[in-house]
Formats: C-alpha cells, structure tokens, sequence
C-alpha cells in the first residue's frame, strides 16, 4: 500500500497536478441551484461539455449557485471557461458579461467579454480559507452570457486544458468519474431520442411487451413539439391503407392547427366538439407555433412514457459513444447532461430518433446530408449539381401585452436594422430560419447566436427608434428559444432510399406502411435585405401531394443490422424529407418501428427480416393499431 501511494503521489506532476498544490473544478451544469440560467446541450460534442445560458431577453437572470469545500487554505488563481459570443462578428460590445461570485463578493474580473471561442478567461486570484465557500455566477445582462466550468487553483503555472481528450481526461480525474460507464442494464430495444418519433416508438414497442430504454438529451419530451422549441403538430393521421395509425399521436400529444382543422370540418362528431369546447375557452391554444408553452403539453407526453410500466426513461442523457461487433451495435454510452456521469446500454435493437442522426452517425451507418444532383435522383426539384445546402433551423420568437410601456435594451452589438428592413411584427414563425448553407450540427450555437443577433436587434430598432415605436410601447419580448428547431441534416440510408418521383408517381410498394400528407414543403434562405449578414428568414416551396403510403425499407438502415429509424432521419432523398419530416408523420412512423420492434424480437429476426419474412405480421398489427382511440 504504501508503495501505491508513492507511486500515485509521483504521478500527479505528470497529470498536470503538483502535490503540493489544490484544484478544484466546478461544471457550471451541475451547481446546487441554477438559479435563471438554462441548460444548453446543443453542442456538446463540439465545445466538449454542456454549459450554463444567461437567457433573460435582455433581462439579468437569477443567480445560479453552488458551494464547495476548500481542504488547502491558500491564494487561489481563478479560470472560468466561456466567451464572448458575439465577437466572431466583431460586434460592438459584449453581451455576456457576467460575474463569479464567492462568499458573495465579485470577482474583480468580468467574464464573458473576451474571446470567439471557448476558452479560459483568466481571473483576479484570490485567497481563501479552508472550508465551506459559496459560489455563484451572477448575469450582467441578460443576454445569453454563457459558462462552462470554473478552475480554482493554488498552482500559479497551470492552466487548464482547453479541447479533446486532454480536457476530458481533466474532467474525468478532477470529478472522480469511473473510467468504465455504469451499466445501465439490457433492453429489447434501445431508444435514442424523445421527439414524437422517439417517444411513439417507445410507447408502441412497450404495448406489445418488449423492454425499452428511451434516452432523450433534455429535461422534457417531444423535441420541436416541446415547450422549449414550440412547434405544432402537422401532418394527417388516420389515414387509408391503415387507418389506425396516428391514434397514439394523437393520444399523446397535444391539440394543435390540425386538430382544429379536422373539428371545423366535422363539427359534429364528439372529439370535435371536445376539441372545440377547449379552444372556446383557452383560444392561445391556437397558436400552431411559437405559441404559450402550455399549448405544447410536455406532461401529457411525459405522464404517457411513465404509465409504461415497460419502459426506462432517461431524460438529461446525451449518447455520444456506440459499441458494434459483426455489423450489429451492441451497446450505446450516454453522459447525464447535469452530472456528467456516464451510463451504458445494451441492447438487442436499437432505433435513432434524434433527427441528427446521432447514433446512426456514431454506429458506422451510411448517411446522406443536403441535395442530391437531378441526374442521380431524376428529381424535379434537385439542383444540376449536388451540394449542401439544407433546410434551416428556426428559432422562434413572441412578445405580450403589457399594462404599462415597456423598456428594452439598445443593443449595439446586435444585427443593425433600419427602416428599410426591419420587421414591426409581433412574433417570430418557422420562417425566422437560419443556416441553410451551414453545418447543422458541427454549427449549431453559431446558428442559433446568429438568429439570435437577429432577434433582438430587430426588437432593438422597433422598440427603440422605428417610425412605428409607439405601437409597440406596452409590448415586451416574452419568449425566444435558445434550442434550436431543426429541419434536417443526416438522412440515415435504408434499402429504399424514396425520392420525389415515387410520391408524385403514386409509386406503391409492397411494404407501404405510415402514409405522408404533407406537401413536399422545402425551404430555401432568403437574403438579407439591405444587411451584409447571412441569410435569417426563408420562404416556402410546397408542390402538394396525394397521401402516400412510405415504405418500411426507409426505416432501417441498409448496413447496421440492427437499426431502425424515425424521424427526419430516415432514408429518403433532400426533396422527399419536403413531405415526411412533419412531426404528426415522424410520430406514426414511430408507431410502425415498435411494432416491427416486437416482430424481431417475437420471430428472433432483424429489421431487414420484418421485411423479408415477416409482413404479413406487421400488416396485421398496422391494421390493427397500438393506439387509444
């Protein structure tokens, strides 16, 4: 023993360590109280960690706040790894200051005001006694000021490591994590995200007895049709050759346009006139997008996962590693977004939910992302020549009425709007897209910052110097998503890949299952008037359609054995995601996916099997449906 504890006392200079100094790390993440600050996941894989987001719409947040144990007295060098958000613009200003804390008392520096990228902003050192300490990160603005993590150190010449492995490995060692994840247990089928796609899936496999996991990377279920991103329902349920599909859809989410659409057609009928007695009483609940976030009922979907009592639910868990063996993923490692403790699944099948593409990305599927050239596909509407460019991500915006005249800040570091091209509207609808010719995921907060920027300062110039400022006097920006709704980026490949042409054509394969009713819907940027920025709004392309059955080869992936799709990410083409990545359809294809789930496991098949030898069952349970009327 005592030659173990000489030899691990050597090691630490190598780690990085001397032994005669104290670190101590603190994530941001994982503080006692989050005070007004919000989780931001989005892009962990790319900054290496989830951090803490300062988002009060112009008005300083809560403190968020924590407490350490200091075992060394002694003078303590402080690093806080953030930045200043806006500087990859060279804008004027910095509008995430914010302060540490300690025992109450702010640190002599301001963080938050230097640097495009993640970094560690150096701070004033400061001594302190040993025992119990009180930290806090206090916003200065309200303006999405940002922190990853805090360092206090006794040792003058470290600084902490930065990226990859080397910042992992620092993590790792200053939390105490296990080298090997938690085994989290063996399921029938492992389910990677908890959109409508992800949560349908779920749900049907459970009815008919398999075992699931569903892992989702945030605090609540529904993905776009959260509170958190707000976007209604689209798409037709009910529809021929099975009309039972969509009933848990329905079942599970919330009423939305096409709810109510569906009631004024047949006022008569029950459901109808249920529908229509809660929109006379509750009319906000029309708002289709970017509505109140009771509209989008994350309990409903929640309470309708925990009265499974077949499925595990792991909300907060970011799955960033799978395991394969013989074409086939054996296991997926997800991180708790909060804790930062790792987690393993096994399991027999396993279905990518996450509309990225994820676990398909990290299992070695073949993908697709942007367009395909018209020669390869015989598209109408593809381009000459392929490239990249994709539908965008909106991030969606509101304000409310206010009894008195409100105040909103100048923001000079903003985008800078005149009265030639602002906006005097209220709210902010799917078409306030952005990144269309960007890297959805690898770019996803310098998307999201951008749209931002946009935001507030257009809200800036009509508040505070447009023509039209007293009209909008007693408004104030009440909601901006900080998550952003994305439309599309990896398109995981099946045995079909389905194009345009099969949905114009009425192509009817023999494996038609969920049918699309939406039409084929494509975005395209929009310039930007009279501004030397990208592109921030879109307009609409929409070639209607007759409803077309989708076929269950688009469902699978063509080279992991194992793995089902649902959700944007299936296999079609740039044009014919248009049509099925509306969440009413991402939702039935989930329905269909747990079923061909239970098949597998049922006849000791795989996906392709279901297919192959097994049809007639899935057509019987389609018929069938998994839903509550």
């Amino acid at each position: 023993m005592e030659r173990l504890i000489i030899f691990l006392m050597a090691l630490l200079p190598l780690l990085g360590f001397s032994r005669k100094h104290s670190t101590i790390l603190l994530e941001a993440e994982n503080f006692d109280s989050k005070g007004g600050w919000v989780v931001d996941q989005q892009s962990m894989d790319q900054m290496g960690s989830p951090y803490v987001l300062a988002h009060g719409l112009g008005r300083p947040v809560e403190d968020a706040q924590t407490s350490i144990d200091v075992n060394q007295k002694g003078t303590y060098h402080v690093w806080v790894r953030t930045r200043d958000w806006v500087a990859q613009w060279n804008a004027k200003g910095a509008p995430g200051r914010f302060q540490l804390l300690i025992d109450g008392k702010a640190n002599d520096t301001t963080f938050g005001t230097k640097g495009k990228d993640w970094h560690w902003h150096k701070g004033t050192s400061i001594a302190l006694e040993a025992g119990k300490h009180e930290i806090a990160l206090h916003d200065l603005t309200g303006f999405d000021g940002r922190c990853d993590a805090i360092v206090l150190t006794t040792d003058g010449n470290f600084t902490p490591p930065n990226e990859g492995a080397q910042m992992a490995d620092f993590r790792r060692r200053l939390l105490y994590f296990p080298k090997k994840p938690q085994d989290a247990g063996k399921y029938d089928l492992v389910v990677v995200g908890g959109g409508m796609a992800g949560t349908c899936a779920a749900i049907s496999a459970a009815r008919y007895g398999l075992k699931v996991a569903l892992i989702q990377d945030r605090p609540v279920l529904g993905g776009n049709n959260s509170s958190e991103v707000r976007v209604g329902l689209s798409g037709l349920i009910n529809q021929e050759p099975y009309p039972k599909l969509g009933n848990l859809v329905d079942e599970i989410g919330p009423i939305g346009h096409w709810n109510i659409k569906d009631a004024e057609k047949n006022p008569q009928s029950k459901r109808s006139k249920e529908i229509m007695a809660v929109i006379a009483k509750h009319p906000e609940k029309k708002e289709h997008n970017a509505g109140p976030a009771s509209n989008y009922r994350d309990d409903k979907k929640r309470a309708a996962v925990e009265a499974e009592r077949n499925i595990s639910l792991f909300l907060n868990t970011h799955v960033d590693q799978a395991s394969t063996k013989d074409g086939k993923i054996v296991s997926v490692t997800g991180k708790h977004i909060l804790s930062g403790k790792t987690l393993e699944f096994y399991g027999t099948l396993f279905v990518d939910c996450t509309g990225d593409g994820t676990l398909g990305y990290l299992a070695g599927a073949d993908f697709r992302v942007g367009r395909e050239s018209k020669k390869e596909t015989g598209e109408i509407r593809a381009p000459e020549e392929a490239d990249q460019l994709v539908m965008g991500t909106s991030v969606q915006w509101n304000t409310k009425v206010t009894q008195h005249d409100s105040k909103f800040p100048e923001c000079p570091w903003a985008v800078q709007f005149d009265e030639s091209n602002c906006h005097y509207v209220i709210k902010g609808d799917w078409n306030w897209e952005a990144g269309a010719r960007r890297d959805q995921i690898e770019e996803i907060e310098l998307i999201r910052d951008h749209a931002m920027r946009v935001v507030y300062g257009n809200w800036d110039y009509i508040k505070n110097r447009g023509e039209k400022k007293a009209k909008f006097a007693n408004r104030e920006l009440s909601w901006v998503a900080y998550i952003g709704g994305k439309r599309e980026s990896r398109r995981i490949l099946g045995d079909i890949i389905l194009n345009e042409k099969d949905i114009l054509n009425r192509k009817i394969y023999e494996d038609a299952c969920f049918t699309t009713t939406w039409g084929i819907d494509l975005h395209y940027p929009v310039e930007a008037k009279g501004l030397d920025i990208e592109p921030y709004r879109s307009r609409a392309d929409i070639k209607e359609i007759k409803p077309y059955p989708v076929p269950y080869r688009c469902l699978y992936s063509r080279n992991v054995d194992n793995l089902f799709m649902a959700g944007r990410n299936i296999s079609v083409t740039h044009v014919a995601l248009g049509t099925v990545r509306v969440m009413r359809t991402t939702g039935i294809m989930g329905e269909v996916v747990g079923m061909a789930a239970s098949i597998c496991i049922e006849k000791n098949t795989l996906p392709r099997g279901v297919y192959k030898n097994h049809l007639s069952i899935l057509d019987e349970m389609m018929t069938k449906g998994v839903g509550r009327e």
